[in-house]
C-alpha cells in the first residue's frame, strides 16, 4: 500500500515494549505493540519434528526447537502423511491466542533456507514495525529511540528519523484510548467491546438524534452509517479477530439490512480482509476476521502488559528529569520478580529511558503478581 504525503509511522519506545502506530492527518489507521523479547512468532521458520498426527483434528502437532510449547499443522497444508520423529519444514501462521497454541504453515516457504537435518529455528519473522514500515512503503518512520534502528533491517534507516518523543500527548492519548472497551463514535454514539472466548461482541448506543427533524428511523440510519467507519476501523486498531457481531443502535431490524454495503465497502480496506457474513435473524451483524496476531486486549491485559504499562508510566513520569543519583525501588511479588529476572532487558531499557536504575525487591507483603513503586 502506498502512503499519503501526510502519512507517518510513529514508533515509541518504553521498557520491555515500543508502541507503534501509523498516523494520517492527525488519525490513528495502524497500530501494533512490538516486544522485542516476546515476539508472538508469526512469520518464524523452523525445522521441526513431528510429535504426532491426530486424524480427528485433521492435523499434525509439531514440537518446534528451542519452545515449550507445539504447533499444529493441519493436513490441508499438504505434506502427505507425517509419522513420528520426522522432521519438516514449516511457518508460524498464526500466533499463540485465545488460550490455543500457534498453528502453523508449509506452503510457500523460500527456497534458500539453510540445510541440514536437525531441528532448530532457521528465520525470524518480521517485527510489527517492519511489517507495518513494508505495508506502508513511503510513510517516514519517526523514532524516539536509537535502539529501535539497531533492530530494524538496514534497508529501512533511509527513513528515520529520530525526535524526542514519538508520540505527542494527542497520539499518546489515542493509543491509550484503544485499552478502554468504551468507544466514543461521531454523533455522540458509542459503542462497548466485549471479547468473549467465542466471539467479540460489540454492542453500539445511540447518539444524539433526538434534535433531528427526520423521521426517526431515518435519523437513526444516518447515525449507525456515519458512525461505522470509526468503529469498523476500531477491529483493525484493536486487531479483534474471529467471530464479531455488532449491535448496531436503535434500528428496527428490517431496515438493518442497509447498512451491509456500507460494512462491505469499509471492510475492504483491512488488508486481513474480513469477511461480512449479513445480518443475523435477530439484526446482528456478522464478521469474520481472521486471527493472525493476539489481540491488543490480550497483550494489554496479561501480566506481562499490566507491568510494561507500569513502567511505562514511570518512564513519562521521570522524561526530562536529571537523574539524582537515587535507584527507583519496585516492590515485587514473588511471580514479578521471577518475570523481571526472565527479562532482564527491561530494566536496562529502564535505564537507558530515564538515566535511573530500576531495583526491584522483594516484597512478602505484595500477592505473587503485584508490585509497587517506593518513591521515598
Amino acid at each position: 500500500m502506498l502512503a499519503p504525503v501526510s502519512m507517518r509511522i510513529c514508533a515509541s519506545s518504553s521498557p520491555g515494549e515500543v508502541r507503534i502506530a501509523v498516523m494520517d492527518n492527525g488519525v490513528m489507521q495502524d497500530f501494533a505493540v512490538w516486544r522485542p523479547d516476546m515476539a508472538d512468532g508469526v512469520g518464524d521458520i523452523y525445522r521441526a519434528r513431528v510429535s504426532a498426527h491426530v486424524p480427528a483434528l485433521g492435523g499434525t502437532f509439531i514440537t518446534l526447537p528451542g519452545l515449550e510449547q507445539t504447533g499444529f499443522l493441519p493436513d490441508s497444508e499438504g505434506l502427505g502423511p507425517l509419522t513420528q520423529g520426522q522432521t519438516v519444514l514449516v511457518t508460524v501462521t498464526r500466533s499463540a491466542q485465545g488460550g490455543k497454541g500457534v498453528r502453523l504453515g508449509a506452503r510457500n516457504l523460500p527456497s534458500d533456507l539453510p540445510g541440514g537435518s536437525d531441528p532448530s529455528l532457521l528465520r525470524r519473522g518480521p517485527t510489527p514495525l517492519e511489517r507495518l514500515a513494508r505495508y506502508y512503503p513511503l510513510a517516514p518512520i519517526v523514532i524516539d529511540d536509537a535502539a529501535i534502528a539497531v533492530l530494524l533491517p538496514a534497508a529501512f534507516h533511509s527513513r528515520l528519523t529520530r525526535v524526542n518523543c514519538a508520540f505527542d500527548s494527542d497520539l499518546r492519548a489515542q493509543a491509550d484510548a484503544l485499552e478502554d472497551p468504551v468507544v466514543s463514535l461521531p454523533g455522540g454514539m458509542s459503542a462497548s467491546i466485549t471479547p468473549t472466548p467465542a466471539l467479540v461482541a460489540i454492542d453500539m448506543d445511540g447518539g444524539a438524534t433526538s434534535m433531528d427533524r427526520r423521521p426517526k428511523q431515518t435519523a437513526q440510519f444516518a447515525a449507525n452509517r456515519d458512525a461505522l467507519p470509526d468503529l469498523l476501523r476500531q477491529l483493525r486498531l484493536r486487531n479483534l479477530s474471529g467471530a464479531i457481531i455488532v449491535d448496531v443502535a436503535g434500528l428496527a431490524i428490517r431496515k438493518r439490512r442497509a447498512l451491509s454495503e456500507t460494512v462491505e465497502a469499509l471492510l475492504k480496506n483491512d488488508p486481513l480482509r474480513p469477511r461480512f457474513l449479513g445480518f443475523t435473524a435477530l439484526g446482528l451483524a456478522e464478521i469474520v476476521r481472521p486471527r493472525v496476531h493476539p489481540p491488543l486486549h490480550e497483550l494489554f491485559q496479561s501480566r506481562e502488559g499490566r507491568l510494561l504499562r507500569a513502567l511505562r508510566g514511570q518512564m513519562q513520569a521521570y522524561r526530562g528529569m536529571p537523574p539524582d543519583g537515587r535507584p527507583v525501588m519496585l516492590g515485587c511479588g514473588y511471580g514479578i520478580m521471577a518475570l523481571l529476572q526472565d527479562h532482564p532487558g527491561w530494566m536496562e531499557d529502564f535505564m537507558r529511558l530515564t538515566g535511573r536504575v530500576l531495583q526491584p525487591v522483594m516484597d512478602q507483603g505484595l500477592p505473587a503478581n503485584g508490585w509497587r513503586f517506593d518513591h521515598g
